[in-house]
C-alpha cells in the first residue's frame, strides 16, 4: 500500500513538472503575441493542459487530441499560425509512443490531428502560410515526438527484459544449488541406509550369536542383549534419519559403495560375522558394465540387510546366475519357525519398503527388473540386470512393472515407478553410470524441471525479440524524418521560393511612378508577383479595366505582411496602394 502511495506521488510529481513547464512556454507565447486575449490565449490552454497532462497516463490519444485543439485555434488566427502549443502538442505525442506499446491506434490519433488542421485550414480558406504551417511544423510536431517516444520505450523495454533474464537465472542458479543441496542429502541417506545400516545389522547379529555362548556369566549376557538392543535402536534412527534426508523417488544415488569390494567380498564379511549365507555362481561371468555391478551389490546388501534383521537365525542362499545377455540374482531366506522373532514375509513392510523401494528404483533405471515377496522356501528377492543398460533405461521408458508373487501381503504396495533427472535431451540417467555426468537441470518458474540449455532457446529467442524491436524503433525514428524531408523539403522550399521572390521592398515601392511604362520599372519589381493574395486583397476596388498584380512588402515567411497593389492598364502603371495586412 506505501509503495503504491508512493508511486502515485512521484507520478503526480512528474506531472505537475511538465505541466509548469509547458504552462512557462504558454506564458512566453502570449506575453510575446502583445494584444492577444488573455482568457483564450492564456487561461483556456492552461485549463487544457492541466486536463491533458495526467490524462495523458490513461489515455495519452485523447492529451494529445486536446493539445492539438489548441494549435487548431491557431490555425483560426488571421495574424499567424504559430504559437507556443506546439510544444506541448510534442510533449503529449511524445509521451504517447512511450506510454502506448501499439503503433495502429496512435497512429490513426496523429492522422486524425493533421486530418482536423488540415480541414481547419480548408474550411477558414487559410493563406499559403498557414496551409505550410499545417503541412509541415504539425505533422512533424506530431510525427518526429511519437517516433522518439516509441525508441525510447523500447529502448526501456530492452533493459527491462535484460534485467528481468538475469533475475531468472540468479533464481535458477539457487534451484540447482537447491537441488545439489537435495542430491547430497540423498546420497547421505543412501550411504547411511545402504551401508551403516547393514553394518549395524550385522553387529547385532554377532551380539545374538554370542549371547547364546556357554562361555558366559549372566551378567555377560545381560549386557550383551543390551548391547543387541541399543544396535536396534540404533538402526531405527538411522532409518527415521534416513526418512528425513532421503529425497523423492529417484534421488537414490548410490552413495557409499565401497570402490573396491565385490559381491563376494560382501558375502564373505556377512559369513565371517555369523550370518548364515551360502551362495553359488552359474555361468561364465561376463563384463559388466559399472552401474550394472553395482546395482547388483546393492541387491545383494539389501537382502542380506532385511534377512539378517527380520530373520536373523535363518539361513540363506544367494545364486547368481549369468546368461548370454542379463544376470539373475536370487537371495532366498527361509522362513523362520513360529516362535521365532519374526516372520520373513512381514519385512519389507516393517520398515515401510523404503530399501526396496530405492532398489526397485535402482534396477528399473538400469533396465532391469525386481520381485520381492514371500514365495516356496522363504523371501524371495529376485533381480534381473542386463550386462549393459538398455536404451529403454536411457530414453527414460520404465521397464515392466514386477509381478508380485501369490503369497504377497495385500498391505505392501507395488513399487513406485522410477523417476530420474531429466538429461538434455530428454532421457533419463541413472545416477551411478560412470560415462554420463549426473543432470542437476534447473526449475522453471512454472515449477517444471528442465535443463538450461533446453531453456536457454526460449530467453535468447524472448531477448532477441525485445531487441529486434528495439532496432526497428531505432530505424524508423531515423528513417522517418528522412523520409518526411524527402516529402516535405521540397514543396517547402517551392512555397518558400515563390514568397521570397515576390518581395518589393517599401524602398523600391516608393520609387514606382504612376503613369511610366513597365519597360522603365522592370529593374525595380521583382521576378515575379505574389501569386496567392488574400480575398479581401483581391476583392478591394480597382480601375475599370485594369489589371493588377499583387507583392509582398516583406521577407516575413510565418507572418502575414502587406500587400503591394499596382495596377496597368496596358504596359503603363495606373495606380500603386498598399493593401493592409489582416488582422484582429
Amino acid at each position: 500500500m506505501l509503495n503504491t502511495r508512493t508511486t502515485a506521488a512521484g507520478s503526480a510529481l512528474r506531472d505537475a513538472a511538465l505541466w509548469t513547464a509547458l504552462a512557462a512556454a504558454t506564458g512566453y507565447g502570449f506575453r510575446d503575441a502583445g494584444s492577444a486575449s488573455p482568457m483564450l490565449d492564456l487561461v483556456l490552454p492552461l485549463v487544457v493542459l492541466a486536463v491533458a497532462v495526467p490524462w495523458s497516463r490513461r489515455r495519452p490519444g485523447a492529451a494529445v487530441v486536446l493539445v492539438n485543439g489548441l494549435c487548431v485555434l491557431g490555425l483560426a488566427d488571421a495574424s499567424t499560425p504559430g504559437n507556443a502549443h506546439v510544444l506541448s502538442l510534442a510533449a503529449l505525442s511524445c509521451l504517447l509512443g512511450a506510454r502506448v506499446a501499439g503503433a495502429r491506434r496512435p497512429l490513426l490519433v496523429l492522422a486524425g490531428c493533421a486530418a482536423l488542421d488540415l480541414a481547419t485550414c480548408a474550411v477558414l480558406r487559410a493563406q499559403p502560410v498557414w496551409w505550410f504551417y499545417a503541412l509541415t511544423v504539425l505533422p512533424a510536431a506530431l510525427l518526429l515526438p511519437w517516433l522518439a517516444g516509441r525508441h525510447w520505450r523500447g529502448r526501456r523495454q530492452l533493459v527491462r527484459e535484460g534485467w528481468r533474464l538475469a533475475r531468472g537465472l540468479e533464481e535458477r542458479q539457487h534451484l540447482v544449488a537447491e537441488r545439489a543441496r537435495l542430491t547430497e542429502r540423498a546420497e547421505i541417506a543412501a550411504d547411511m541406509h545402504d551401508s551403516l545400516g547393514h553394518a549395524l545389522s550385522l553387529v547385532a547379529l554377532r551380539a545374538g550369536a554370542l549371547e547364546l555362548s556357554p562361555d558366559l556369566t549372566d551378567r555377560d549376557r545381560a549386557d550383551l542383549a543390551d548391547l543387541r538392543g541399543t544396535i536396534a535402536d540404533a538402526v531405527e534412527q538411522v532409518r527415521e534419519t534416513v526418512a528425513v534426508l532421503r529425497d523423492p523417488p529417484g534421488g537414490d544415488t548410490g552413495a557409499g559403495l565401497p570402490v573396491n569390494e565385490t559381491v563376494d567380498d560382501l558375502l564373505a564379511r556377512a559369513v565371517a560375522s555369523g550370518v548364515p549365507v551360502r551362495w553359488e555362481r552359474r555361468g561364465a561371468s561376463p563384463p559388466l558394465s559399472c552401474p550394472v555391478e553395482r546395482g547388483m551389490y546393492r541387491v545383494v546388501q539389501e537382502a542380506l540387510t532385511n534377512a539378517t534383521k527380520h530373520a536373523p537365525d535363518c539361513s540363506i542362499s544367494v545364486r547368481i546366475t549369468h546368461e548370454p545377455d542379463r544376470t539373475r540374482v536370487s537371495v532366498v531366506n527361509a522362513v523362520p519357525s513360529a516362535g521365532g522373532p519374526a516372520h520373513a514375509g512381514a519385512g519389507p513392510a516393517s520398515g515401510a519398503g523404503r530399501g526396496l523401494t530405492g532398489l526397485q528404483e535402482r534396477v528399473t533405471v538400469l533396465g532391469g527388473s525386481l520381485r520381492t515377496g514371500p514365495g516356496s522356501g522363504g523371501f524371495h528377492v529376485t533381480a534381473v540386470l542386463p550386462h549393459r543398460a538398455t536404451t529403454a533405461a536411457r530414453t527414460g521408458t520404465p521397464a515392466p512393472g514386477p509381478v508380485a508373487a501369490p503369497g504377497r501381503p495385500a498391505g505392501v504396495q507395488g513399487p513406485a515407478s522410477p523417476k530420474g533427472p531429466a538429461s538434455p535431451t530428454g532421457t533419463a540417467r541413472h545416477p551411478d553410470d560412470s560415462d554420463t555426468a549426473p543432470d542437476l537441470g534447473v526449475a522453471r518458474v512454472t515449477g517444471r524441471t528442465a535443463s538450461p540449455e533446453a531453456d536457454l532457446p526460449d530467453s535468447a529467442e524472448r531477448l532477441a525479440s525485445v531487441r529486434s524491436d528495439a532496432r526497428r524503433r531505432s530505424a524508423l525514428a531515423f528513417v522517418a524524418p528522412v523520409v518526411a524531408a524527402v516529402f516535405f523539403v521540397p514543396s517547402a522550399a517551392y512555397l518558400a521560393w515563390q514568397l521570397t521572390t515576390s518581395v518589393l521592398p517599401p524602398s523600391r515601392f516608393d520609387e514606382l511612378t504612376i503613369g511610366r511604362p513597365r519597360t522603365e520599372l522592370a529593374p525595380l519589381l521583382p521576378a515575379r508577383a505574389y501569386p496567392y493574395p488574400s480575398d479581401h486583397a483581391r476583392s478591394a476596388p480597382r480601375p475599370p479595366g485594369a489589371r493588377c498584380e499583387f507583392y509582398r512588402s516583406g521577407r516575413d515567411l510565418l507572418d502575414e505582411v502587406d500587400l503591394y497593389r499596382l495596377c496597368w492598364s496596358g504596359d503603363t502603371l495606373l495606380t500603386k496602394d498598399t493593401v493592409p495586412a489582416v488582422r484582429p
